[in-house]
């Protein structure tokens, strides 16, 4: 019988974990904070004798389409019997109750049992991950869409995760040139100059942030197309701030971002896309940047960009930056994240005034 597990079962589901795992063990604690307070779906398969024979650990990506396999585990002595195949199915039916587009996990390279299941079941490799486990092997990441109807068709935009937490708007920008011209090189170099280019001077708190003009001039200068669209002029970011003369130096920054502006070829508009819009100059080879709240994706207050990657019917597809590696995050849940399209509306206006900024970079000028 498979069911929702509880805090009951958390002394077996260690044992559990001794039984079937030498390193990476859920502890204890960490599997009653997850039953408490995890956005997560924990499944338990119990046999006629009242044991677990196996469980399934399912985490879910806050306001996003997308779940993630965290850990699965079958008695070793009770495998071959099909337990595996019922709970992988269980946890994806859950994982699709919850409106999830798509699953993904992380596998040990030398497990190719595991590897083997896994596909069987209609997962595919995408991507690596180097020194994942606690012995240093390597992690393979799988997905597997939970709507295949849905399934985006993914532009080849690849992924650069920022290096720093101020630093969204340089990945962003290294992503999409990344995408238009491959030859580039992404490295922590060019975050930093990306970022002293464009940065804003001041954000709510800390190091200053990306606004789009500075990011749109930066992306003119090395060679590409680029349109500006926002929802107002030099106010955009100015209520992040409290102190008057910071306000000031905002102000003064955007101004002169426009005024450079106004010698280049870049497109600028304060009327911002629609989807349907937005969507057009992705099917035609551009690569949209969108600032969105990142309230609705982590809880925190601040203005954050994000990489378009994707469309469909129903989801819009974005390249999170930020990798959250103080919540167990990995690069694998922040690689093509589906947001539905209402969601993705309503993340898309940031502050109490609902500002707008989006970027969309073209290909290559033909006089450069």
């Amino acid at each position: 019988m498979i069911r929702d597990a509880t805090i009951d079962d958390v002394p077996d589901l260690v044992e559990l974990e001794i039984r079937c795992f030498d390193t990476d063990r859920i502890s204890r604690r960490s599997f009653r904070r997850i039953m408490q307070h995890g956005n997560a779906s924990l499944l338990v398969d119990v046999d006629d004798a009242g044991r677990i024979a196996g469980y399934s650990l399912v985490l879910f990506h806050r306001n996003t389409s997308l779940a993630r396999l965290y850990s699965f585990a079958v008695e070793p002595e009770l495998r071959r019997r099909g337990i595996a195949t019922a709970l992988l199915d269980r946890a994806e039916t859950a994982a699709r109750d919850r409106g999830a587009a798509s699953i993904r996990l992380e596998v040990r390279m030398d497990n190719a049992a595991a590897i083997g299941f896994y596909e069987r079941s209609g997962y595919r490799r995408f991507s690596t991950y180097p020194d994942y486990y606690e012995d240093h092997m390597d992690a393979l990441r799988l997905e597997k869409p939970l709507a295949p109807h849905l399934a985006p068709d993914v532009a080849p935009v690849p992924y650069y995760p920022q290096s720093l937490e101020f630093t969204c708007g340089p990945a962003c920008m290294m992503m999409a040139m990344k995408a238009l011209d491959p030859a580039m090189t992404l490295d922590r170099t060019l975050e930093m100059r990306l970022w002293r280019e464009a940065t804003t001077i001041f954000m709510t708190s800390g190091h200053g942030g990306c606004g789009p003009f500075g990011m749109a001039l930066s992306i003119w200068r090395r060679g590409f197309e680029v349109e500006v669209h926002v929802s107002e002029g030099v106010g955009l970011f100015v209520d992040g701030v409290r102190d008057d003369d910071k306000k000031d130096v905002i102000r003064l920054v955007h101004a002169d971002f426009l005024d450079e502006l106004r010698h280049t070829g870049v497109t600028l508009s304060y009327a911002p896309l629609t989807l349907a819009e937005i969507r057009d100059r992705f099917d035609h080879g551009r690569i949209p940047i969108i600032l969105v709240s990142a309230y609705r994706l982590t809880g925190n207050k601040s203005p954050h960009w994000m990489v378009i990657t994707g469309f469909d019917d129903r989801f819009v597809y974005l390249h999170e930056p930020y990798v959250d590696t103080d919540e167990g995050d990995t690069e694998t849940v922040c690689i093509g994240i589906p947001i539905a399209h209402q969601e993705f509306e309503r993340m898309t206006r940031y502050g109490r005034n609902k500002q707008y900024a989006l970027l969309i970079a073209g290909p290559r000028r033909k006089e450069v």
